[in-house]
């Protein structure tokens, strides 16, 4: 037999269900509900948690409690990198039409508020490892947050770092105020004799860290998964090493494997 902060919560979670109230609309405060249940405060508090851990609702502040609006799904298929190459060597005016969160998304490049920003670092032993090369080596270091203009969290966190001297060619590669590159990184290394040859992807799935879940704006319980993406040319060289954190909420990973025939 359900306990009375159940009998709440699942009164509550009917009504969002029902659409009875909507995305965006506040919960009566705690003390109406006290008096509609007939039930305690922390009673009532123990349910309004369970509706947050399930992502129904969120609490904002000084402000009350709201239906949670839900946030705009992202696929991340493998086959966008083959899709990502093709681009790197068609026209700017094509390239510069949609971008790999589009992709994703279906949104368009209007819809979205991008930022990125530069810095140039030295390579640590877990960077130095990933690239093969000495601890010590400079690299560029960028950090990307790509976000849907309706919404205040990004899609994702991303940390992605480039060999210097690889890219050190091309000056605009170095310079953040050319974001959002059209055609993204695959464009930015074709643009330096770079080709891919393969892309190499490791998931592993934690709980956030505070920093990322208040970032992302998760849901209490919500995990992150975590993404190292490691490209390498056809000379087998390790040319970017991108770290990539994605809210377990909104973000589905779809792998498709094309068979060879017998």
């Amino acid at each position: 037999m359900a306990v009375a902060y159940e009998r709440i919560a699942d009164d509550l979670r009917k009504a969002i269900r029902a659409g009875e109230l909507g995305p965006g609309d506040q919960l009566p405060a705690e003390s109406r509900l006290v008096e509609t249940y007939r039930r305690s405060a922390p009673t009532v508090r123990r349910a309004l948690d369970v509706l947050q851990a399930e992502g129904l609702i969120e609490k904002q502040h000084g402000r009350g409690t709201f239906v949670r609006r839900p946030r705009t799904p992202a696929v991340r298929t493998n086959l966008r990198h083959q899709w990502e190459k093709g681009r790197a060597r068609e026209p700017l005016a094509e390239r510069a039409r949609t971008g790999a969160t589009e992709h994703d998304t279906g949104l368009k490049a209007g819809d979205l508020v991008f930022h990125a920003a530069y810095r140039t670092i030295d390579a640590d032993e877990d960077l130095a490892a990933a690239f093969r090369l000495p601890e010590g080596t400079a690299l560029l270091e960028r950090t990307y947050r790509t976000r849907y203009a309706a919404e205040s969290p990004p899609f994702n966190l991303v940390t992605s770092y480039l060999v210097h001297d690889l890219i050190a060619p091309n000056p605009d590669i170095l310079d953040e105020a050319k974001e959002p590159w059209p055609g993204g990184s695959q464009s930015q290394l074709h643009s330096v004799g770079i080709e891919l040859d393969r892309i190499e992807e490791r998931v592993t799935a934690r709980p956030p860290t505070p920093e990322e879940a208040e970032e992302l704006e998760l849901p209490p319980g919500t995990s992150v998964l975590v993404l190292r993406k490691t490209s390498i040319d056809t000379r087998d060289r390790v040319v970017d090493v991108s770290d990539v954190i994605l809210p377990g909420d909104r973000t589905e990973m779809l792998f498709t494997t094309p068979l060879e025939r017998w």
